[in-house]
């Protein structure tokens, strides 16, 4: 042997994504392939941020909430720039559209859907003028075969995680934490494939059930519902405290 080592790293990446709309920052998290051009990875952001991929800009900031770099070059391979896991993805867009506008100054008045068509300044008559979003039928075909493809890889990893096993839950900027999972399936308040877990501390955001609903039942703050790709089963037992050692 020379005494050269090779290192093989992870074929992914885990980062949280914000985006900001009317001042405010959405916090997801997110697993990509390194091997994912930037143009790509904008489509795919596209579906959870309601910016544009056409007109986004995206910044890449660490743990410290320093900006790293920015993505500007979309036939670029997202592994190319200096992204760690748990570093933040933050979305730019002068064109997000909102869902309303409430001004208490600006006079209302209502329109038909006929004459909103006719006119060439409004929001829809530039999406369909630079064939973005709904209205770039390639694009939207092509999002949605993501979108399935995103959700199937889901499907695959949740398939081997079963109700009480016992696991380690390891999720972007925050510490890791053990307990028991309690369902493994599709909810009614987020798309997607989710895991119930009870943790053994109080370390989660709610009992079991969410808007209503009840998945399983544990104490409250106990019960938290993650990605499946953040859950990793095994031999986890509960960790004992010793009481002893506190002083």
């Amino acid at each position: 042997m020379s005494g050269q080592y090779i290192v093989k790293t992870s074929d992914y990446i885990n980062v949280g994504v914000t985006s900001t709309d009317d001042g405010a920052a959405c916090l997801l998290e997110k697993r990509f392939k390194k091997d994912l051009s930037v143009g790509d990875l904008k489509g795919k952001l596209e579906l959870f941020t309601g910016a544009q991929a056409a007109t986004m800009t995206i910044k890449v900031y660490n743990k410290d909430d320093e900006l790293i770099c920015t993505l500007d070059n979309n036939d670029a391979l997202v592994g190319s720039y200096p992204i760690d896991d748990g570093m933040r993805l933050h979305v730019e867009d002068p064109f997000i559209l909102r869902k309303e506008i409430e001004v208490s100054d600006v006079v209302k008045f209502d329109i038909s859907e006929e004459e909103y068509a006719k006119r060439e300044d409004t929001v829809k008559a530039y999406l369909e003028r630079n064939k973005l979003g709904k209205y770039n039928k390639e694009e939207v075909e092509k999002r949605e075969r993501e979108r399935k493809q995103e959700e199937e890889a889901e499907e695959k990893l949740a398939q081997n995680i079963k109700v009480n096993d016992r696991c380690l839950v390891k999720v972007i900027g925050q510490p890791e934490r053990r307990g028991q999972v309690m369902f493994v399936g599709q909810v009614e308040f987020k798309p997607g494939w989710w895991v119930g877990i009870k943790y053994d501390e109080p370390q989660g955001k709610n009992d079991g059930s969410v808007n209503g609903v009840r998945y399983f039942e544990c104490p409250p703050k106990y019960g938290s519902f993650v990605k499946p790709q953040f859950v990793e089963v095994g031999d986890f037992p509960e960790e004992e405290i010793d009481l002893d050692e506190e002083l």
